[in-house]
């Protein structure tokens, strides 16, 4: 009589074509930092900013620097962050933005978007 070497869950398996899951692409995030100049500080900037990149589904920060200008750093899809940046050239109401300065980073894997004091 002969020996069985293999499980008959492999011999099962083998009987029927088997389609793997498609690997789901990973969306092409990038990180940009912004230092906006002008008024800035004092009219609301960084909570706006925040809610803003929040309801964009962006990661990352925003702070007032001591001279007074406002650093953002974001990372995400670039039409998301481009949205940001034409948001951050504006401003919210009372803020009158004269520069804003951009950077390219290298993305570091934020999982939120926060105010720094």
């Amino acid at each position: 009589m002969a020996r069985r070497t293999r499980n008959r869950s492999e011999i099962i398996a083998r009987r029927f074509v088997s389609r793997q899951q498609p690997t789901r692409m990973q969306p092409f995030v990038e990180r940009w930092r912004w230092i906006i100049q002008g008024h800035v500080q004092g009219v609301g900037f960084r909570a706006s900013c925040s809610r803003r990149a929040l309801d964009m589904g962006l990661k990352g920060w925003v702070r007032n620097l001591q001279d007074g200008s406002v650093e953002v750093q974001a990372e995400g899809p670039p039409i998301a962050l481009a949205e940001l940046r034409a948001w951050c050239e504006k401003g919210p109401l009372g803020a009158q933005v004269q520069r804003v300065k951009p950077c390219q980073l290298p993305v570091r894997g934020d999982d939120w978007f926060e105010v720094r004091y």
